[in-house]
């Protein structure tokens, strides 16, 4: 008899249906696993006998083989534990076949057979809840699952033995509850900002259309504690965007205790970062710091000091959402829409442009720090600020500075408009202006005549390219609607081609 067990193998966040097929037969002792599986899988038969044991079952002298089925599929992780041990005790006739049979399972053993937690478990209940089954899943993962259908079946044993204990009737496991991280009160605010009042006013225009920013100023301006109070106006995610970022949080097993979060992602990897850490990679092709950042911030300090190459492989993932992993035997994919936040000083000294500084490289200083930025890199940020130092008086006598409760809602009004007119407009899946694509913001971002005109004189006079003019469009529509005005006029075409011209130079040194 040849006992069978559904798990899953993961591509990206897809998760792939797998048979787990055990034969015990007749034959020398032996213990062999096949079906391309990595090392981890390789080594799941020393865990699996120890547990098996451990919860008081005796592996007969016989032949067992376990087949992971499709075979050319490859095989990774410790989740294949817990399966291949159901599968051993269906085989023996320990738990019965058919209680196991409308389950996924995946789970990994410890050696005195408990179940400890693996990453994916969203994405396999997701899976399972498609194909109409129920899921078996560590306990310390079960509030995870419970997230794929209230009325889908889920058991979230701590142990083998209790599992064992469950099918034969003896103990009964309960249901897990979805469970929610609560939302963070204690947030930077941006009331602690003094002075800096347009570089607060261009990040609450890129928190309410979702776009690029670039701040230019010298060491100590704040651009930093700009960027790391952008959460604390952004709106929660919509419950489509929760899904979506929790399921690249499950595979890269950063959920802790399988609690669910409504707050947007903040990444801020180090400038040391590879290639491979930011857009994902390795063996295994797990996401990288722009797929975990998938619905929320990215930031990029110190942007020059960021490998040029590595910068460049966001090139992809800004324009198209998405980021593909291609590796010889697969490829794979994860979602990677990002609002990118970037910060760097304005040369090598960080002096340049300052008063009364004279550098000894002279202009060198400023223009080789900048080139190391490339321009089609620079080409796709929407707003470019510089953030000159703060001076005495404000610190010493700070203006009223807006708290970011007030301007958070004015960003959630802003954001409302725009969903309900790309929704008008038959794409319901776009949020906000920076994602629209170029046909989309031409229909509902049409500027008046006078706005008309101008946008047309600055392309030309300022060589926009079309990626640019389109973005000079998204911006100016996000100004109308923190306005409230139906239509783009001029004075909101007049500031985002402000914001525009103020990375000129940075683009003419790239």
């Amino acid at each position: 008899m040849v006992a069978r067990i559904t798990t899953v193998a993961f591509q990206g966040i897809e998760a792939i249906p797998v048979d787990v097929q055990v034969l015990i037969a007749p034959g020398r002792p032996v213990f062999n696993i096949v079906g391309l599986p990595d090392k981890a899988v390789a080594e799941s038969r020393e865990r699996v006998q120890a547990a098996v044991h451990a919860s008081g079952l005796a592996l007969p002298p016989k032949r067992i083989t376990v087949n992971l089925a499709p075979a050319d599929l490859p095989k990774e992780g410790s989740h294949y534990d817990l399966p291949i041990a159901l599968g051993i005790m269906v085989a023996l006739g320990a738990v019965p076949a058919d209680a196991v049979a409308g389950h996924l399972v995946l789970g990994e053993l410890a050696l005195d057979g408990r179940i400890a937690a693996v990453a994916g478990v969203l994405p396999a209940a997701i899976g399972a809840n498609g194909i109409g089954k129920g899921l078996i899943c560590p306990a310390e993962c079960g509030a995870e699952a419970a997230w794929a259908g209230e009325d889908m079946p889920i058991l979230a044993p701590d142990s083998l033995i209790a599992l064992a204990n469950h099918f034969r009737g003896t103990q009964v496991l309960a249901k897990p509850l979805p469970a929610l991280t609560p939302a963070a009160d204690n947030l930077p605010d941006l009331a602690d900002i003094k002075g800096q009042e347009s570089a607060k006013r261009a990040l609450e225009i890129a928190a309410a259309g979702g776009h690029h920013m670039l701040m230019v100023g010298p060491p100590g301006a704040g651009k930093s504690m700009l960027a790391s109070r952008l959460p604390s106006i952004l709106p929660p995610l919509a419950p489509r965007e929760l899904l979506e970022v929790s399921m690249i949080a499950s595979i890269a097993g950063t959920l802790a205790g399988g609690r669910l979060s409504d707050r947007r992602p903040f990444r801020a990897p180090h400038h040391s970062a590879s290639m491979a850490a930011m857009v994902g990679g390795g063996i295994r092709a797990r996401p990288g710091e722009v797929s975990r950042a998938h619905q929320g911030v990215l930031f990029l300090d110190e942007l020059p000091e960021f490998t040029p190459a590595v910068l460049d492989s966001l090139r992809q993932p800004i324009e198209t959402g998405e980021t593909f992993i291609a590796r010889a035997n697969h490829r794979v994919s994860y979602p990677s829409r990002i609002q990118l936040i970037a910060a760097m000083n304005p040369c090598r000294c960080g002096k340049a442009g300052e008063p009364g500084h004279v550098c000894s490289r002279g202009s060198r200083c400023a223009s080789d720090y900048q080139a190391r930025i490339s321009g089609p890199f620079l080409d796709r940020i929407d707003i470019r600020i510089e953030v000159p130092a703060v001076s005495a008086a404000d610190l010493i006598h700070p203006a009223p500075s807006e708290a970011s409760a007030d301007i958070a809602a004015r960003v959630v009004m802003a954001r409302d408009l725009q969903a309900r007119r790309y929704a008008a407009l038959d794409a319901p899946h776009i949020r906000c202006n920076a994602q629209a694509a170029a046909s989309q913001i031409e229909q509902a971002a049409c500027p008046d005549a006078a706005g008309g005109r101008l946008l047309q004189d600055a392309a030309e006079a300022m060589q926009l390219s079309a990626r640019g003019y389109h973005r000079v469009l998204k911006v100016a529509r996000t100004l109308a609607d923190l306005d409230g005005a139906e239509t783009v006029a001029r004075l909101h075409i007049a500031e985002a081609l402000s914001y525009r011209s103020a990375g000129n130079a940075l683009a003419l040194a790239a």
